[in-house]
């Protein structure tokens, strides 16, 4: 199974004005997809290792189970599918953020006495 570009979890405009439209347009569609295009480049080579799933395929790397000559392609494009993937969830539009977390939110609470202190 081939990777595929996930889509974006709000509007491409929703991060403005801290992230312009065009901004996010390109890297997503453009330096984003470059990365999925180029690991699945590198396993249209080898078939057997399609259905492997990104972080198996970055457990390999190193090993003698991958073919050295996708190895890093499979570490630098598969690596950044996976790590555009993850930021793309931990970003949200201004006013939709739900906060630090309980725990996070009680060491800034000691550290600072609060959060808006801490800004």
């Amino acid at each position: 199974m081939a990777f595929s570009l996930p889509a974006l979890p709000f509007a491409v405009e929703a991060l403005e004005p801290h992230i312009d439209a065009l901004t996010m347009t390109i890297h997503h569609t453009k330096h984003h997809q470059a990365y999925i295009n180029n690991v699945n480049a590198a396993l249209d080579k080898y078939p057997e290792f399609k259905d492997v799933g990104i972080v198996g395929l970055q457990q390999l790397v190193g090993s003698e189970k991958l073919p050295q000559d996708i190895a890093t392609t499979v570490r630098n494009n598969g690596g950044g599918h996976w790590n555009h993937s993850f930021f793309w969830t931990v970003l949200a539009p201004p006013g939709q953020s739900n906060g630090p977390s309980a725990s996070l939110k009680e060491v800034i609470d000691r550290a600072f006495g609060s959060l808006d202190e801490m800004r």
